[in-house]
Formats: structure tokens, C-alpha cells, sequence
């Protein structure tokens, strides 16, 4: 049979990686969702170039991102300070250091920053190529 060969290299190549990650190796799920924050159920974009965009913001003492909304899933995790995130149905929201965030979807929402230090945060796109990440509120 000529598959045999293939599932006999894929059996060591799982073994192998799993091996990679024992001992000391700690991995820790910061999280694990089907919906945003506010419940909205996650779907994967269907686009033709998929591009997925890994940014870290960081926003000063006072300011704000602006009211903005996204088409594509984005997750975000708060490495410093702590973001307020207003929602369009007058909901806020707050995100302390280690946090993490599924945000909305075609929701107009703005971060905020009103604490006494920056924050910063770490933002996975689930976007496409040449499309932009956000759009702004007019």
C-alpha cells in the first residue's frame, strides 16, 4: 500500500511535535470562545485573500481609538493598563492587564483609555488582504 508510508511519517511527526512540548513547556489557553463580548456568535470571514494582522496599540493616558467598527473577528489582549471599551447600545466594558477580548462585529464601539498609565494591548485580525482592518464612524 502506498499510503502506509505517509501515516507511518505523519505518526512520527505528531510524536515528534508532542514531544516538543513537554517538560517545562507550559501552555496556557488565555481564551476560548464561539461569541464576542456581547454574545455575538464568531464566523469566519469567506474572502478570497485571507490575511490575518497581529498589531500592538498602545494608547496614551486620555485619548481614545475613535468610534469604529470591524467587518472580519478581531481578539486583543491587554499586556498594560486598562481599556474601557464603550458599545453602541451605551454598554461599556472594562479590560484590565491580562485580559482578553473578542470584540464585536459590526458593532460601532470606542477604546478608551482612562486610567493613569498607557495601555497596551496585543489585536489578531482575521482580515483580507488590501481591505482595511477598521471602519471609522462618520
Amino acid at each position: 500500500m502506498k499510503k502506509t508510508p505517509f501515516v507511518i511519517v505523519v505518526f512520527f511527526v505528531v510524536l515528534s511535535v508532542g514531544a516538543q512540548y513537554k517538560n517545562d513547556i507550559v501552555i496556557e489557553p488565555v481564551l476560548k470562545t464561539d461569541t464576542t463580548t456581547i454574545g455575538q456568535k464568531i464566523v469566519y470571514p469567506q474572502v478570497q485573500n485571507a490575511e490575518v494582522t497581529m498589531s500592538r496599540i498602545t494608547i496614551p493616558v486620555g485619548k481614545s481609538t475613535g468610534w469604529h467598527k470591524h467587518d472580519y473577528p478581531v481578539f486583543a489582549y491587554v499586556l498594560k493598563g486598562v481599556l474601557t471599551v464603550e458599545i453602541e447600545n451605551n454598554k461599556s466594558v472594562q479590560y484590565g492587564e491580562n485580559s482578553t477580548i473578542a470584540e464585536v462585529m459590526n458593532t460601532f464601539h470606542n477604546g478608551i483609555n482612562n486610567g493613569k498609565e498607557e495601555v497596551i494591548l496585543i489585536a489578531i485580525y482575521l482580515g483580507e488582504k488590501a481591505k482595511s482592518l477598521s471602519t471609522r464612524k462618520e
